[in-house]
């Protein structure tokens, strides 16, 4: 995986609650299994119509709105336990998603893809909502070291939690593997203890 310190980026807001995964990613488009491809059919109902031409009142399709950033609802990714969700935001090109609550298997599946979810309390999320209607170019800058999400060029920050495994991971650009593969040499000096141990008992 892609290594992630932090990030400082224009925002792209969604302020729609309770989005699921089948809003996220829909059923028909699972069939692949490799993670790429499935940015291209991010938000597919909400961005497209039943003749594929772009929905210009969805914010995806506005032009205006570009960025890293994804700032959607509270409870954002509810529903199925699909994996493809969370490639689908990644593969579109976000690397952090701000909502003041995360479906815990969503959450876990974004922080195994790369994807950073970062909650924040309803009234930090309220505020960015607030400002970047009264200004399209407000930037968040994110850093996964402090654990700390500011509004540029403001005082407003909050800091939020993370799995200091998930973090040490997403740190260093490892995936599960990575993570024990950087442990070899702690492993095989344990297990030469280990060995010398039950030698002298």
């Amino acid at each position: 995986m892609e290594k992630f310190i932090s990030i400082q980026s224009t925002i792209v807001p969604l302020s729609i609650e309770d989005i699921d995964t089948d809003q996220i990613i829909p059923a028909r488009f699972l069939k692949a299994t490799s993670r790429e491809g499935f940015g291209d059919n991010l938000f597919r109902d909400w961005r497209y119509d039943e003749n594929n031409q772009a929905k210009k009142d969805f914010i995806l399709n506005n032009a205006d709105f570009q960025g890293k950033i994804l700032v959607a609802g509270k409870n954002f990714g509810c529903g199925s336990s699909r994996e493809h969700a969370a490639w689908a935001i990644h593969d579109y090109g976000f690397k952090v998603v701000v909502s003041s609550f995360f479906a815990d298997i969503f959450k876990n599946n974004a922080l195994n893809n790369g994807l950073l979810p970062v909650q924040v309390s309803q009234s930090f999320l309220n505020k960015i909502f607030e400002m970047v209607a009264a200004n399209k170019n407000i930037e968040l800058s994110v850093s996964l070291v402090d654990q700390s999400i500011t509004i540029a060029g403001t005082t407003f920050s909050e800091n939020f939690d993370i799995n200091d495994y998930k973090k040490t991971c997403l740190i260093n650009g490892y995936d599960d593997i990575d993570y024990l593969l950087s442990l070899k040499d702690k492993i095989e000096q344990y297990e030469k203890g280990s060995k010398y141990l039950s030698l002298v008992k």
